[in-house]
């Protein structure tokens, strides 16, 4: 894994090493640093989840509690975060040692202290132990960017900012089969197109259970796993502002849009407290941003659009949420899935949202060096006097003035030459500057029949289910 290799190189300075790590709820952040800390002494600490009761001092009193359980001390009792942080420095040695200090929001959000505090036990106390990693991480990743990376008190100090993002399709893959797991590659690519690669939820998995029966039991069983997990990640992230938040999900569930169609979804008036909520979500791994641009020149446009990039977000806004009630019921214990309405064309929603977080495979598939690409995003066109309107899963466009039209399909049959005659009909809509080649790729899972090879109208017809492989 790269990031568990960083973390090793890091070893090589001598001195005590500074590291941050974010990055969505369940993504793998305390296991990472665990993982790292195999073989030294691990001093961990987290912060208590935020409720309205929770005030500094029971952070403080979590602390002194985890930290007489680590040094197997007396029962500890703190009023100051200076004095619980000596009290832990007291008792470091000169062994290879990583003091985790997990979802730090939690434990120093309520306290205007705890960062100055923080900063002068690393500077006076820390520097004295060469063999020492702190490492800080949280879910919360807009705090730890303002309090922690942007703040002046660690200007200059930390070693290395990770950002944990989700299993690609390959590393996925090999963690269900190292769990047991058996499925073909079609239900590997349904349980990854509502997981979204999250090791915690792929770790819900049963290797006994079939796709079907794994997803009918996290999805739509009476208090499954992702019937609650929705609630839980906007209260524990967002606190009391959480419903603001899910409203601008929701909302970019339906499909992607620009700011001002937001704000005028929302009711909002001109300001800039909507641009801080967007960048809260998108540096919390739930929603990414991306600019238009120029075909002729290349250039990034002022326009941009968001989407909602994470598989299982989307997954409950639309398909757990709606039918809460049935669920409730326990409606769905006799049905398989594929006889749910609309299910085919979700999970081909799902797996192109999953298609897109793995751009890496699609370039590869391509014979594509990412130093070739001028542009690469989903493409919308919009219809004006000039030109008919157009969207495109998703655009390449490379130096060599070619663009790649990527077309995804995730059907368990047979895909015929109707597909063709779809795309020609995108193409021809698709207004394009002299000199550029339009190439038409389809990607696919399921197979397609022999017709639309016959017509060798693809540049390429890629099988998805290569991107599973370790070698993809």
């Amino acid at each position: 894994m790269r990031e568990l290799q960083q973390l090793k190189d890091l070893e090589k300075l001598d001195r005590p090493r500074l590291v941050v790590i974010k990055g969505r709820r369940r993504i793998g952040k305390s296991r990472l640093a665990e993982e790292f800390a195999k073989n030294k002494r691990f001093l961990p600490f987290s912060g208590l989840a935020p409720i309205e009761a929770i005030d500094s001092q029971h952070q403080r009193n979590a602390f002194a509690i985890q930290l007489a359980k680590n040094l197997q001390l007396s029962p500890l009792t703190f009023l100051d975060w200076s004095d619980a942080l000596n009290h832990l420095s007291a008792h470091l040695t000169n062994e290879p040692t990583v003091i985790l200090f997990d979802e730090i929001s939690w434990m120093g959000s309520k306290d205007p202290t705890f960062i100055p505090k923080l900063k002068v036990w690393w500077d006076l106390e820390l520097q004295r132990h060469p063999n020492l990693t702190l490492i800080f991480c949280g879910s919360v990743s807009r705090w730890i960017e303002e309090n922690i990376l942007k703040s002046t008190a660690f200007f200059g100090r930390i070693n290395l900012k990770i950002d944990l993002t989700e299993l690609s399709l390959s590393e996925c893959s090999e963690f269900l089969r190292l769990k047991g797991f058996k499925g073909s590659s079609y239900d590997t690519y349904k349980l990854l197109a509502v997981t979204g690669g999250v090791p915690w939820y792929l770790d819900q998995v049963l290797p006994q259970q079939t796709t079907d029966e794994n997803l009918k039991r996290l999805a739509f069983a009476k208090d499954g796993l992702f019937t609650i997990e929705f609630e839980r990640i906007f209260h524990d992230l967002f606190d009391n502002k959480g419903s603001t938040y899910k409203k601008i999900v929701s909302l970019l569930a339906e499909g992607v849009k620009d700011l001002g169609e937001i704000r005028q979804s929302l009711g909002y008036a001109q300001s800039g407290y909507l641009s801080m909520q967007m960048n809260a979500l998108i540096i919390s791994g739930f929603i990414s941003k991306h600019y238009s641009w120029s075909l002729k020149t290349g250039k990034l446009g002022k326009f941009s659009l968001h989407r909602l990039s994470d598989n299982y977000l989307r997954f409950f806004i639309k398909y757990i949420e709606p039918n809460l009630p049935k669920i409730e019921k326990q409606a769905y214990e006799d049905l398989t899935l594929s006889q749910l309405p609309g299910w085919e064309a979700m999970m081909g929603f799902q797996v192109e949202n999953l298609l897109l977080k793995n751009r890496i495979h699609i370039l590869k598939a391509l014979g594509l060096n990412p130093a070739d690409v001028v542009a690469d995003n989903p493409y919308i066109q919009q219809s004006n006097t000039r030109q008919k309107g157009c969207k495109i899963d998703y655009l390449i466009q490379t130096h060599a003035k070619n663009l790649y039209l990527c077309e995804f399909k995730f059907k368990r049959r047979e895909i015929g030459s109707e597909i063709i005659d779809s795309m020609k009909e995108k193409e021809m809509r698709f207004s394009t500057p002299r000199g550029f080649a339009k190439i038409p790729v389809l990607f696919h899972l399921g197979g397609v029949s022999d017709s639309v090879h016959e017509r060798q109208y693809f540049y390429r017809v890629i099988d998805i289910t290569d991107f599973l492989s370790t070698d993809a």
